[in-house]
């Protein structure tokens, strides 16, 4: 099939899409903005969770579930070594809002069951907790617009040998941004991620979307895409013992995206990753929302530590 049918049609099953969900939704969805509240539909990003938040701040208890599957090959300077298997992380992300403009952040946190097939060590433990301030620099609940700014501390009290706990910490700097249009949502994130001691840990950076859509009053499928990039390698020193002796950060030729910082010192061979999902967020409640994504490496996926990943989520929000 030539391309430009291709898109044509993709384009006419998507308009498709959105008419008959329109239709569908009728009188169900017909009222999407609460005169009362201009952003009680608005929903917070699934995938990246540790770096894409919500740019609204309010008080919100997010429990998540990830399980992600591992390559069964991963690029190193010894070449492409065995992997395979997979990780759990299970945690709770909490937010309180100050007021409408100030909140404090808790964006890291829980427990990481890791489980290779092979080369690396089974092992579980605690990821690094990671905390801040999120500011909202534009509040317009008229246009139904937040933009954001936080800085988020990440200490080092996670177990090395599921890749946390090392150095010194770091900053993240993120820029968000939240526009609702009718029953569309679009979102942005911006940020860096800054180790103090930059050896111990690769300096990255991020920029993630989200668009989504209520289909009806209690169904919004959406769709994300995240691009992580190494902006400074690490020095690949000898860390993670349980992990080959602490070899992992002198061979991988990768950095771990979201939740893990390996201070590689060959990431740059792959300096970038870049991941899509595609899931749903369901209203079970006025303030109870329940999400789920499937996410998948656009890169290639033994350039990093991504085969696949499910995440679950829900949001509590007071």
């Amino acid at each position: 099939m030539k391309k430009s049918n291709l898109l044509q049609m993709s384009a006419s099953l998507a308009i498709s899409f959105l008419l008959v969900g329109q239709a569908q939704a009728g009188p169900i969805a017909k009222e999407v903005v609460d005169p009362a509240d201009p952003f009680a539909n608005v929903l917070r990003p699934i995938s990246n969770p540790t770096l894409f938040d919500l740019a609204l701040p309010r008080t919100t208890i997010h429990p998540v579930f990830m399980s992600q599957s591992l390559p069964n090959k991963i690029s190193t300077a010894l070449g492409d070594l065995p992997l395979g298997g997979d990780f759990q992380l299970y945690a709770l992300q909490l937010e309180y809002a100050f007021n409408k403009r100030l909140s404090f952040v808790a964006t890291k946190d829980g427990y990481i069951d890791f489980n290779p097939d092979s080369t690396l060590t089974v092992d579980d433990g605690w990821a690094n907790l990671a905390a801040g301030l999120k500011y909202a620099v534009l509040y317009q609940p008229e246009i139904q617009h937040v933009m954001s700014v936080s800085a988020v501390v990440e200490v080092p009290t996670g177990n090395t040998g599921v890749f946390q706990g090392s150095g010194d910490g770091a900053l993240n700097l993120i820029l968000s941004d939240v526009k609702l249009w009718g029953r569309w949502q679009f979102a942005g994130g911006i940020g860096a991620h800054i180790p103090f001691n930059t050896g111990a840990e690769s300096t990255t950076g991020f920029v993630s979307a989200h668009a989504s859509y209520w289909l009806t009053e209690w169904l919004a499928p959406l769709v994300e895409v995240n691009w992580y990039r190494v902006l400074n390698e690490g020095n690949g020193g000898s860390r993670f013992a349980n992990q080959v002796g602490g070899a992992v950060p002198s061979v991988a030729q990768f950095e771990g995206g979201d939740l893990i910082n390996l201070g590689a010192s060959n990431a740059g061979v792959n300096r970038d990753i870049v991941t899509a999902a595609a899931g749903f967020r369901l209203k079970l409640a006025d303030n109870v929302q329940l999400g789920a994504a499937y996410e998948l490496p656009v890169t290639s996926s033994g350039d990093n530590l991504m085969e696949n990943r499910i995440t679950i989520d829900m949001t509590i929000t007071f």
